[in-house]
């Protein structure tokens, strides 16, 4: 026997028919229609929020809170010095370019170079900080790099 596509079935008992509630006495489930007798949830419109636990203190509330959001944190766009290295000397490197390019997504509190891979080309980078080991490798390449104000 040859197997088609057309030909291969679900093994029996994988396909189970949906339970079809709410259509009286000959579905299997009616009177009630699976919701059990009395009660909240058997109510019609009834609608008890995430967590409510009844009147119980809820487990998120049981629970011990632990550290703090930091609401001044900055986020900076970080680009590599290796992701850099493709470009060549006569363009200036800017957040704008960068974005246009696809290298950063936003920019946020703005852009840092790290300065991990390796610059071949002599660039000038401008952003809002350097790490030590970017400056080094920029400086080593004949590039120069410019801090743009916060």
């Amino acid at each position: 026997m040859v197997m088609r596509v057309d030909t291969i079935r679900p093994p029996r008992g994988a396909h189970k028919r949906p339970k079809r509630i709410g259509f009286g006495m000959g579905s299997g489930h009616g009177k009630t229609a699976t919701r059990g007798s009395k009660g909240q949830k058997s109510r019609s419109g009834s609608r008890i929020r995430p967590g409510f636990e009844g009147g119980q203190m809820p487990f998120q509330r049981r629970l011990p809170k632990r550290g703090f959001t930091n609401i001044f944190k900055k986020h900076y766009a970080v680009v590599n010095l290796g992701d850099l290295s493709a470009l060549s000397a006569e363009e200036a490197v800017t957040p704008g370019m960068l974005a246009r390019m696809g290298l950063i997504r936003r920019l946020g509190d703005g852009l840092k170079v790290l300065g991990d891979g390796e610059l071949k080309a002599p660039l000038k980078i401008s952003a809002h900080h350097f790490s030590q080991s970017a400056l080094e490798k920029i400086a080593k390449a004949g590039g120069k790099a410019e801090v743009l104000p916060e």
